[in-house]
This record gives structure tokens, C-alpha cells and sequence, in this order.
């Protein structure tokens, strides 16, 4: 298999070289931070002149360094590292799994000639014992799966058979290196099983309870659509499971720390405030969802709205939900307030998009539904619809943004044309 490259990232860790603070590479295990900052990153400090032996590295899910899970003892280790006073690289994967590394990590960041580098795999114990712990001295890097155009740039084929092994079977790197069907399916099926829902269990005692295996089907069949615990607590009470809506609430923060799937909440665009239920939960890698149903429920169109979302998170924009309210009159001729939806209002600094996904438009009444929305928000900000199908991009007489799905994600630009 290639070498997949994956500047944005590689980028966004050289910005940060030597800044003062602990670097934090977060995202769901299995999507690169490993490969990103021991192979990556390291060769880049390799090459800009940096000597291999003042980059000390320890991968702590490694069974050799399991002696350094151990704070007093992994802190010693580094400590022992050091023999002057120049800058020295540190880099710890899968930090969490030392027990007492805040204290670790708020040491050694007291020195001055450390550059620190940490990845984890749990955004809640991260974001509390890290970012929150050292009080602004965090910096974190969120890692993805492949993007789409990451994973064309390895793929043996063309981009529209890359499409076809993209929305069915997602972006974890590792998947490029199974050459069938049944080896990609049996990779992600296992993942799901063995990995990253007995991770959450483990974590959070969870053993033998087979709420969150069908809170996750749940989840994987109404992909992108509202929903709420309240909602999700009916669902099971309907095939006869009894749960409450804080347990599935608490169930969905375990998925959510994990960084197996991504929240989107609601927002006012007229109103300019956030609606507090219910949301829009996207999986983190569409591979996994499918997975998840065993490759039995595979809507393109709903995936490929999953996809999107990705790429915009991978683009660094927070995402919304977009509710545009407006009068119209119903058969009897009263007045009646609609709330019409924005699959995705995108902020990033002062810039911001709304975004529709819409599978295909064959006609002028599809056209006329999917533009509905925007044409109604009122404010100047650039409206886009991405479809499936192979266009041109134009512009509609409302000066909406019409693009291909290719176009929007292989070109980073393509919010700007």
C-alpha cells in the first residue's frame, strides 16, 4: 500500500511546533494519529534537522512499554531521556492509558525545552485532564478518517470506483490494504465488535448490557436524522426494552467521548439562537455504520449526507443544523408557521455556508424542494447544493451554488468557487 499522505494535518502540527504548549492529537482509534506523529511528524523533525535521538518516543498501547503505564515510572523514563539542555521531542500514544499522566504531562511541561506531543483516543478524558487540566496550555489537533480526497490519493482506480468503496466501506486507513469485499466488511465488523464498543464498555462497565449494541443500530439506521433520548427511549420501549432517556443520554456521551459519532445540533437561523432538541447524530466513518447493519441498509443518499458533514469537520467548520421559519398559508387560507431545515449551516471564523445535500435533482419541482430553505434565509451569506450526479457547477437563477459531490470533495477550494 502507498504512503497515504495527510498534509492538513502534518501542517497543522508544524504550526504548532515548539509554541509552548502539550500538543493533544485526538480522533477514534484507528484513523492515523499513530501513523501521523511517529512516522509523519517524525520524519518531518528528521528532516528539518532535528537528531533522532532527542525525539523521545513511547507508544504505550504497546505491550513492550507497558511498564510505563505506570505515572512515576514513565515520568523517570522521560526525565532519564534527558541529558542537556537543548530541545527534546516527546511523543506518547495513547496517553489515557498511563493512569496519573496529567500529573506526568504538568510536570515535564514545566521545562523549557520540551516540545510535547500526546494522542488520545477519548475526547472527554482528554478535553478534562488535558485541555481543561493545564488551563490554555492544551493545544489539540482533531484527526479524522480518510478524507475522500486522502483516499483517492491511495486508491488503486478511479475516482468513481474509489465513490463506490468510500460510501460502502469508509476512510479508516487500514481498509485500502484489504483487497476484498469480505475482507473490508470482516475488518469493520470486528472493529465495531471487538474494539470500539468493548472499549466503552470496558471503560464504563458496561458488560452484558446490550442497550448500547442497539442504541448504535438505532443510530446507524436513522443516520442524519432528528431524534432525541426522550425519542430513542421510545423507540426501545416499542420492541419491548425498557431504558430511560438519561441512560440513553449518558449512552450516547460514551459514543460521543469516543469519537464514534458526531452531534449536530439545531440553530435559528432567523431567530440566530440554538433549539435544544432534538439533533442530528452522524457517524465518524461511514465504514463503521455500515458495518453496523451488517451492509444491509446502504442509502446513498443518506451516507453521502453522512459524508459530507465529515468533510466539512475535517475542513475545520462547526456544523449546525440550519431552521428557517416562515409564514405560509394552508388549503383553508389561514396563516400557519413552517419550519423549513438547512441539512448544514457551517461557521469558521467570519465565514459561513449553508449547505444542502441532495442525491439527485431531475427536475425543476426537485429543484424548487431542495432550494426551498435557502431561498428563505435572507441574509447574503453563499448557499450551496451538493448532488451525486456528474454536473458542471452552476449557478441557479436564486444565485445558489449548484457542484457535484466530486467537486466539493476533492477540491479544498470548492466553497470558494
Amino acid at each position: 500500500m502507498e504512503p497515504i499522505k495527510r498534509d492538513l494535518y502534518l501542517n497543522r502540527l508544524v504550526e504548532r511546533r515548539e509554541n509552548g504548549l502539550i500538543k493533544v492529537i485526538t480522533g477514534i482509534r484507528r484513523c492515523g494519529k499513530s501513523y501521523l506523529l511517529f512516522r509523519l511528524y517524525y520524519q518531518y523533525l528528521l528532516d528539518s534537522g532535528v537528531e533522532a535521538s532527542r525525539i523521545i518516543r513511547v507508544p504505550l498501547d504497546d505491550d513492550d512499554f507497558e511498564e510505563l503505564r505506570d505515572s512515576r515510572k514513565l515520568s523517570g523514563y522521560i526525565r532519564g531521556c534527558i541529558t542537556d539542555e537543548g530541545t527534546w521531542f516527546v511523543f506518547l500514544d495513547e496517553v489515557q492509558m498511563c493512569k496519573g499522566f496529567e500529573s506526568v504531562l504538568n510536570g515535564l511541561n514545566r521545562r523549557d525545552n520540551l516540545d510535547i506531543y500526546v494522542t488520545g483516543s477519548n475526547s472527554k478524558f482528554l478535553s478534562s485532564d488535558v485541555l481543561t487540566e493545564f488551563r490554555g496550555r492544551g493545544d489539540e489537533v482533531r484527526v479524522f478518517p480518510l478524507s475522500f480526497s486522502e483516499y483517492v490519493s491511495a486508491y488503486n482506480g478511479d475516482q468513481y470506483d474509489a465513490w463506490i468503496d468510500y460510501y460502502n466501506y469508509g476512510g479508516l486507513p487500514l481498509i485500502l490494504s484489504r483487497k476484498t469485499d469480505e475482507l473490508k466488511s470482516r475488518y469493520l465488523i470486528d472493529l465495531c465488535k471487538e474494539l470500539y464498543l468493548k472499549d466503552i464498555e470496558e471503560r464504563h462497565r458496561l458488560r452484558g448490557d446490550h442497550v448500547m449494541d442497539t442504541l448504535v443500530n438505532i443510530l446507524a439506521s436513522a443516520v442524519g436524522s432528528l431524534t432525541n433520548p426522550t425519542k430513542l427511549a421510545n423507540t426501545f420501549s416499542s420492541n419491548g426494552i425498557r431504558v430511560s432517556d438519561k441512560t440513553i443520554g449518558a449512552y450516547i456521551g460514551y459514543l460521543l467521548d469516543a469519537f464514534f459519532i458526531n452531534k449536530a445540533e439545531r440553530y435559528d437561523i432567523k431567530g440566530k439562537k440554538y433549539i435544544a432538541s432534538p439533533f442530528k447524530y452522524y457517524f465518524t466513518d461511514v465504514g463503521l455504520r455500515n458495518a453496523r447493519l451488517n451492509f444491509r441498509q446502504q442509502e446513498e443518499n443518506h451516507i453521502m449526507e453522512n459524508i459530507i458533514y465529515n468533510e466539512l469537520l475535517v475542513r475545520g467548520f462547526n456544523i449546525d443544523v440550519g431552521v428557517v421559519e416562515r409564514s405560509e398559508r394552508n388549503e383553508s387560507g389561514k396563516a400557519v408557521r413552517k419550519k423549513l431545515e438547512v441539512d448544514f449551516v457551517c461557521n469558521r471564523g467570519n465565514q459561513r455556508y449553508y449547505i444542502q445535500s441532495a442525491f439527485a435533482i431531475p427536475d425543476r419541482d426537485k429543484m424548487q424542494q431542495e432550494q426551498k430553505s435557502l431561498v428563505h434565509i435572507g441574509d447574503s451569506f453563499k448557499k450551496i447544493i451538493v448532488v451525486k450526479d456528474r454536473i458542471k457547477l452552476w449557478r441557479n437563477e436564486e444565485g445558489i451554488v449548484v457542484m457535484g459531490i466530486m467537486e466539493f470533495l476533492l477540491n479544498p477550494n470548492s466553497l470558494e468557487l
